[in-house]
């Protein structure tokens, strides 16, 4: 399968035409024609569904564009990187997290960064752990950023010198919106909203010590401002971090930590053994200053 085919395949995605995909390659629809034929004869797939104005991909086909989507942009980094000056020190740092305040720390560090270096760009992804170690892992992102214990077997990692609270985000006219702090007796009957991958945490576990089955979980959220909406609509009470969502002001939500406190510590990490760019490695020196 060659990198070219590939960008073939995504051209026909894009445009979700064979005709219009071959104009902006400039190729005849023709030949464009036979080199879909030999990827899906290659793959032994059907990629894409024909009709009559456009194309739609097959389930082999979505997988295929994702992986491609994935290829194209490991290469693309790899030039960048390759090509760098020796002069110059540029290029870009992906860093996956999830919601975090703790995020203010990496921040400062590549914000001091691009003031001595203007060129380097920083990017971030947002995403819970798992999808955060699988772009790791794939090389997608340069650097995770995740709460609780690292796995030293597979990465480096410095820990940020942040502690999230976790607690529960309510709406004001809520009756616990009374309480200052909230225990687990004041959840045990109330409709919960909570991340996708809560009862993953130990201490999550030991704070409901009646077990993930005996609560009214309703709802999951990925990112926590999708959760907030539900908790402004009245779906339930959702458990996440503090400072993430802003409940200051005029808003219609409140935040109230657990108790007993509940604190989650942070690291950033990286993959054991990898080569690390110049831009990469002075990102981390920068990171080891500010800790």
């Amino acid at each position: 399968m060659e990198l070219r085919v590939l960008q073939y395949f995504l051209a026909v995605t894009r445009e979700q035409s064979i005709s219009g995909a071959a104009e902006s390659l400039y190729l005849s629809q023709p030949t464009l024609s036979r080199q879909l034929k030999e990827l899906e004869e290659e793959l032994g797939k059907q990629l894409f569904i024909r009709g009559s104005r456009r194309v739609t991909l097959t389930e082999e086909g979505m997988i295929l564009r994702k992986r491609a989507e994935e290829i194209m942009e490991l290469v693309k980094k790899a030039e960048d990187e390759i090509t760098q000056s020796d002069e110059i020190i540029a290029g870009d740092i992906t860093v996956g997290t999830g919601e975090t305040d703790g995020l203010r720390f990496l921040t400062r560090a590549a914000h001091s960064l691009q003031k001595e270096h203007p060129l380097i760009h920083l990017n971030i992804i947002s995403g819970d752990k798992a999808t955060v170690m699988e772009d790791l892992d794939r090389g997608l992102i340069d650097f995770g950023i995740i709460f609780g214990d690292v796995d030293t077997s597979k990465y480096e990692y410095i820990q940020i010198p942040h502690k999230d609270i976790w607690g529960v985000m309510m709406r004001r006219d809520s009756p616990l919106a009374e309480k200052q702090e909230i225990t687990a007796g004041d959840l045990i009957d109330k409709p919960l909203i909570i991340s996708r991958q809560a009862f993953r945490n130990s201490d999550f576990q030991e704070f409901f010590p009646c077990g993930q089955e005996k609560l009214n979980i309703v709802a999951t959220y990925n990112l926590l401002f999708n959760g907030s909406i539900m908790v402004d609509e009245g779906v339930g009470y959702a458990i996440c971090f503090d400072k993430i969502i802003n409940v200051s002001g005029d808003s219609n939500l409140c935040f109230r930590p657990l108790s007993p406190k509940m604190e989650a510590s942070m690291s950033i990490v990286w993959k054991k053994y990898q080569v690390l760019s110049k831009v990469t490695e002075r990102f981390l020196n920068k990171l080891r200053e500010y800790v």
